[in-house]
């Protein structure tokens, strides 16, 4: 499954107790900073999560797999994502408070009790 936005927003609303509105704000301003950082070529660190920055690639030749046509790919800024330790020991297979293990899907709407274990983690 997969945690959409609107996801995000309900999850935060029902557990800080905000309505949706306030909820919806906050998540995007969060976004609006983070994305305003980035656009201001800053490095974005958020302890205990990770950090975005943005990386340069230079141009380069490619080829059209379908064609097998060769093209030259432009030059591009990128933005990259470093997980911090603490995510990275908490998503490692065996580290999961529901003691599974593998592909394992989780619900698409976080509890009280996922929150806590993310404020914990954090």
């Amino acid at each position: 499954m997969t945690l959409t936005k609107a996801d995000l927003i309900q999850d935060i609303a029902a557990a800080i107790g905000l309505n949706k509105r306030e909820a919806a704000e906050m998540v995007e301003a969060f976004f609006e900073e983070i994305a305003g950082a980035l656009v201001g070529r800053q490095e974005v660190k958020l302890s205990g999560f990770g950090s975005f920055e943005l990386r340069e690639k230079r141009a380069r030749p490619g080829r059209n797999p379908k064609t097998g046509e060769t093209a030259l790919i432009s030059a591009r800024r990128v933005v990259v994502f470093h997980p911090s330790n603490k995510l990275k020991l908490a998503v490692a297979p065996g580290n999961r408070s529901s003691g599974a293990t593998g592909t394992a899907t989780a619900p698409t709407g976080a509890t009280r009790s996922s929150l806590r274990e993310i404020e914990e983690f954090m």
